[in-house]
């Protein structure tokens, strides 16, 4: 029934989009328009049959083309289970899963099976500090000392260069994840900062990229001083409790209380077999400790694209996704992507930019990848195609490298093929997922 509704939303949008495009009106807001230009009964009746139709198609469509790549995925190895899902335009069109949530059990990996997200919580914790911006209660340049008056990073002048932008885009100076392993062990991040101190700089604030998760987790005790909430009631407050956001959790209790949860692999040979969940990064909530499910990272997607101003407008959440760093090389993952031009990193998020084969203008990916406990996850945005494309994988797969341009190339193939004068009468839509 959750796919016949994502249907249904899908062929509104549609019509929709028929109706101002008969008005002569072809910009479309970032909120569905509620009540779409009236037509003549026989036109209006033949415009909803050929959208319905149209809806269809593409559905049974993407559904045929998911579950056919997923399946070889499972039966060459590569995963055990996957939850996935596809904003288009406004919609969440997919939002299922594939496998198995444990390798051992038969029970299935659905839409709303949980996973944890490791650093795809960063993307959360970026918006969360443009939306405490947007309430004027701190800003990008905002120094670090100015809310933890002990921490040190270099000498007197260095420290007081740091801000919360530094912190947010990994351009602190900080060699390459300083104290991850204080982070692991389970450290109080407010005492890890005090360690830093020990900590020889590398570059300057703001010079060079280098990535971190201590450093990076101490934004929360920035926007929970700033906002006056705890990081976690502040996350659940702002965002997962407008977005409707029900399975989203941030403790390692809440997740093991869920029962439809997806449990870690790790390779052994040539098969998988399942790890233990661990309670590791809910220290470090900012930088990875988030759970949540395909069906609330559609909500997440649907939300970051501009579809709920409500809860906060596109221009305050795209402050997240401002080019900060350069992430220089070639040999990341990403930087091998079909067109890649050039990576960014801004708050919480990599940008990258490339060109699709053919044509001139370059277009724009938000994207971040999460890695925690044997999970891998992937997120990427597409804002010029108003597509979201969400994989959460519970076990740490090579396929994670390649699934973004996998499946932007079926979503391309499907929206584009699925013409309207291509439409086959009668196609069915396949309910549920594998």
């Amino acid at each position: 029934m959750k796919q016949l509704r994502i249907l249904i939303t899908s062929a509104f949008f549609i019509l929709t989009l028929i109706a101002l495009g008969l008005s002569g009106n072809h910009s479309v807001s970032g909120s569905m328009v509620k009540q779409p230009m009236t037509l003549d009964h026989p036109i209006q009746s033949a415009l909803e049959r050929e959208a319905i139709a149209m809806a269809e198609a593409q559905q049974a469509a993407l559904d045929k083309a998911l579950r056919s790549y997923f399946k070889r995925a499972i039966a060459s190895g590569d995963i055990v289970g996957a939850g996935v899902s596809i904003v288009k335009d406004g919609a969440i069109v997919y939002a299922d899963g594939f496998g198995r949530r444990n390798s051992k059990e038969a029970d299935p990996v659905d839409g709303g099976t949980i996973f944890r997200l490791g650093s795809l919580s960063k993307g959360f914790t970026g918006v969360l500090a443009a939306n405490i911006r947007y309430e004027g209660k701190v800003d990008w340049e905002d120094k670090v000392t100015d809310y933890i008056p002990g921490f040190q990073l270099g000498d007197h002048a260095n420290t007081n260069r740091i801000t919360l932008s530094h912190l947010l885009s990994h351009t602190s100076g900080a060699p390459y994840h300083s104290y991850t392993n204080l982070v692991e062990a389970g450290l109080p991040v407010s005492e890890i900062a005090g360690r830093f101190n020990e900590v020889e700089p590398i570059s300057e604030p703001g010079a060079m990229y280098s990535y971190q998760n201590a450093l990076f987790a101490l934004s929360g005790e920035i926007l929970c001083k700033a906002s006056g909430e705890e990081i976690a009631s502040s996350l659940e407050n702002r965002l997962f409790k407008p977005l409707e956001m029900c399975s989203t959790n941030m403790d390692h209790n809440s997740l093991m209380a869920a029962g439809n949860i997806a449990l870690p692999h790790y390779r052994s040979g040539k098969s998988w077999r399942p790890r233990k969940l661990v309670d590791n990064y809910y220290n470090a909530i900012p930088a990875g400790g988030i759970n949540a499910s395909a069906t609330d990272m559609g909500r997440w997607m649907r939300f970051l694209l501009g579809y709920n101003p409500e809860v906060m407008p596109r221009s305050a959440i795209e402050e997240a996704f401002t080019p900060f760093v350069e992430i220089p090389g070639r040999s990341k993952y990403y930087q091998r992507w079909p067109g890649h031009i050039s990576s960014h990193y801004g708050y919480g998020w990599r940008i990258h930019k490339f060109r699709e084969a053919g044509e001139p203008i370059e277009k724009t990916i938000w994207h971040h990848g999460g890695s925690v406990n044997d999970f891998r996850n992937e997120i990427a945005l597409f804002p010029e195609a108003d597509l979201g494309i969400c994989v959460l994988l519970n076990s740490n797969s090579r396929l994670s490298r390649t699934v973004i341009p996998d499946l932007y190339k079926i979503i391309e193939e499907v929206y584009s093929v699925q013409q309207p004068n291509q439409i086959q009468k009668g196609t069915s839509i396949a309910l549920g997922g594998e």
